[in-house]
C-alpha cells in the first residue's frame, strides 16, 4: 500500500484558477492517492457487503468551463458506474475530507429506500454515532449532525427521498483539512475503514429496497 495521506498542497488544488490548470493538478496530485484508497477498499467493503465492489474515481470528464470543487473515489457493486446505486465514497473539498454511505438523485429505488428508512428509523436514531453527518445534497458542503437533529428532521430527510425528484441522502463524517494533514496514511485508513463498518448498515437497508 503506498497511501501516505493528503498534504496542503492536494487540498490547495481546489484553488487553483481554471478548469485546464485545476484539473491537471488534480490529476498530478490528488487522484494518484484517491486511486490507490480504491485499490486498497474495494476488497474490504465487497468482504464487508458480500457484494463485489469496484471503485470509480471522479473523472469531471462533463466539465467545460467550471473546475470542481470537490474530488472522490466511490465504491459501488458494478463496474460500469455507481451514481444509480447506494455506494461508499472518499473525497475532498478545500476545506476537509469526507467519507459518505450515498444514496444520490439518480438512483431509481431512492422512494423504496426512503420507506424502509422511515421503518427503521429508531434504529437509525440510536445505531448512527452522535458526531456523524447527515447532507441531502452531494454537490454542497452543508451537514447535518446527527445528535442535533430530532426524530421529526430525521424523518422528514427519509420523507424527501420518496417523493422529491432530486432528493438524496447522506450519512457518514467530515474530518477537517487541518487534521488530515497532521495524519499518516495508515491513521487515515483506520479512520475510514472504522467509518465504512458504522455506515455499512445503511448499505444493507439501501440493499432491501432494490430486491
Amino acid at each position: 500500500m503506498t497511501f501516505t495521506g493528503f498534504t496542503n498542497e492536494d487540498f490547495d488544488v481546489f484553488t487553483i484558477d481554471g478548469l485546464e490548470n485545476r484539473m491537471n493538478a488534480l490529476v498530478s496530485h490528488v487522484r494518484p492517492k484517491l486511486e490507490d484508497l480504491g485499490n486498497y477498499f474495494a476488497p474490504t467493503l465487497s468482504s464487508l457487503t458480500g457484494d463485489e465492489m469496484f471503485a470509480h474515481v471522479a473523472k469531471h470528464a462533463r466539465r467545460t468551463i467550471n473546475p470542481p470543487k470537490d474530488t472522490w473515489v466511490a465504491f459501488a457493486n458494478n463496474k460500469r458506474g455507481y451514481k444509480m446505486l447506494p455506494h461508499f465514497q472518499i473525497g475532498l473539498w478545500n476545506t476537509h475530507l469526507f467519507v459518505w454511505f450515498a444514496v444520490i438523485y439518480e438512483a431509481p429505488n431512492k422512494s423504496e429506500f426512503g420507506k424502509i428508512l422511515m421503518e427503521h428509523s429508531k434504529q437509525i436514531k440510536e445505531s448512527v454515532p452522535n458526531h456523524y453527518l447527515w447532507s441531502v445534497d452531494h454537490t454542497k458542503p452543508d451537514t447535518n449532525i446527527h445528535h442535533e437533529l430530532n426524530d421529526q428532521e430525521l424523518e422528514s430527510m427519509f420523507t424527501r427521498l420518496q417523493s422529491v425528484k432530486k432528493a438524496e441522502i447522506l450519512c457518514g463524517i467530515n474530518i477537517s483539512r487541518d487534521k488530515v494533514v497532521n495524519m499518516n496514511g495508515e491513521e487515515l485508513i483506520q479512520t475510514i475503514d472504522e467509518t465504512f463498518r458504522k455506515l455499512l448498515p445503511l448499505y444493507q437497508l439501501a440493499q432491501k429496497s432494490s430486491k
